[in-house]
């Protein structure tokens, strides 16, 4: 698989427009020998883009009665970092139980594995292979393949972020060294005074860094400026 796997990501790295990728993403389902594959993208305004195996008539349905509400494998990616199997997901409400037999009668295999992938600028996607494995196959599948569908996801990834964006890089809000240095602070737990302190200015220079700062980085709030600057990387704690 690994000769087919390099090749498709080297046409992957070639495309040109979204229906491109679709046609990788079909490849893609075809090299991991899997029933379905899912690449679904939400930038920080709320902007969408997949590409997927799945039926037609499921996405409309799914888009439809908004399930990403209901859905634990949004939900449970939307809180992890790392990739989440299915099983190891709460399907106890009965939403949820209700949720997952409608999408195993639309063909949504009833195993499914999924690669959180969090963008500049607030971006999120998730890389998503499903299939009808029996539970020891899945596992042994995907222990197999984990690194393999990793790699993929980024590429498709940053791939799908150059086509819509013309690059994969954030654009970079250009802070002053005592922004920086104010926000850090906060960052790190400390009050205004003692930040203040620290910095040997008073609590009135501190809070005009802190509003520059927060009017550069479109934050709605302190909390929000110091949480935008750890996610740009320009705060170091």
């Amino acid at each position: 698989m690994q000769g087919r796997l390099d090749t498709l990501i080297e046409g992957l790295q070639q495309s040109k427009t979204l229906d491109d990728l679709q046609g990788h993403i079909t490849g893609l389902r075809d090299v991991f020998d899997v029933e379905h594959l899912v690449y679904h993208s939400v930038n920080s305004t709320g902007q969408q883009y997949a590409a997927l195996t799945y039926s037609i008539d499921w996405m409309d349905r799914y888009i439809e009665k908004d399930y990403a509400r209901v859905d634990p494998v949004v939900q449970g990616c939307y809180r992890r970092f790392h990739p989440v199997d299915w099983r190891r997901l709460d399907w106890s409400g009965k939403a949820a139980r209700d949720f997952k037999a409608e999408a195993a009668d639309s063909g949504v295999g009833h195993q499914g594995f999924s690669v959180p992938i969090r963008g500049p600028s607030g971006q999120f996607a998730m890389f998503t292979i499903s299939d009808n494995r029996k539970d020891n196959d899945w596992e042994k599948y995907t222990e197999t393949h984990v690194r393999d569908l990793i790699l993929a996801a980024h590429f498709v990834n940053q791939k799908a972020l150059e086509i819509e964006r013309g690059s994969d890089e954030a654009d970079s809000a250009k802070l002053s060294p005592r922004e920086v240095d104010a926000l850090t602070m906060l960052a790190m737990g400390y009050n205004r005074g003692q930040a203040a302190e620290s910095l040997s200015i008073s609590e009135h220079t501190l809070r005009v860094y802190i509003e520059s700062a927060r009017f550069k980085l479109g934050a709605s709030n302190t909390t929000h400026a110091v949480a935008k600057g750890l996610t740009l990387g320009l705060l170091v704690v």
